[in-house]
């Protein structure tokens, strides 16, 4: 599988991956190479920027909110520096609006969280007008209802009340929910 990747990837397999998750980016870093990519990794705006600063690399992740500002501001030094770049913006939160601010700013494509290694393979692969091919597994409606809750829950430092109140649920509505394990 990487020896048909690494000729689709061209002589630059440079890979930024930029994300405060720390766990999900070792565990990219780690999937992306193995595909080939030859990934360095920032869990910040700045250590984003400054990389790019540095040496534009010729493909990037980006989580869209990092701890210390927007994933978009990486993006658009990115495209200063290197407009022949494919970029893609990871979020847990899936908006019209940032996505179209993404795709703006010159990102290639956006991938609501969590994305699979595979699923961000082939979204920075794709050329042209030519659409990524669908995920072999998408998660269920439920898991992903499932992971905007836990994501906002988290937000709102496990307050069960303000985490009802922003997501527009009945409290013990939201305790039933979250004493559940999480769906397939």
């Amino acid at each position: 599988m990487a020896d048909d990747l690494t000729a689709e990837l061209g002589p630059d397999r440079s890979l930024l991956l930029v994300d405060d998750d720390i766990s999900f980016l070792t565990r990219l870093a780690r999937a992306m190479e193995k595909r080939g990519f030859a990934p360095q990794t920032a869990e910040t705006v700045a250590a984003g920027r400054a990389i790019v600063q540095s040496q534009a690399p010729a493909y990037a992740v980006i989580d869209l909110r990092l701890e210390d500002g927007s994933g978009l501001d990486v993006v658009e030094l990115l495209r200063e520096k290197r407009a022949d770049a494919r970029i893609v913006v990871l979020t847990g939160y899936g908006a019209i609006a940032t996505a179209v601010a993404a795709v703006k700013m010159g990102a290639t494509d956006y991938l609501a969280k969590p994305a699979d290694a595979t699923d961000i393979t082939n979204a920075l692969l794709a050329r042209g007008e030519e659409a990524p091919p669908p995920p072999e597994n998408p998660m269920s409606a439920d898991r992903v209802r499932w992971e905007h809750i836990q994501r906002v829950y988290e937000l709102c430092d496990r307050n069960v009340s303000e985490t009802a109140r922003r997501l527009n649920m009945h409290r013990r509505t939201l305790q039933r929910i979250l004493a559940k394990r999480s769906p397939r």
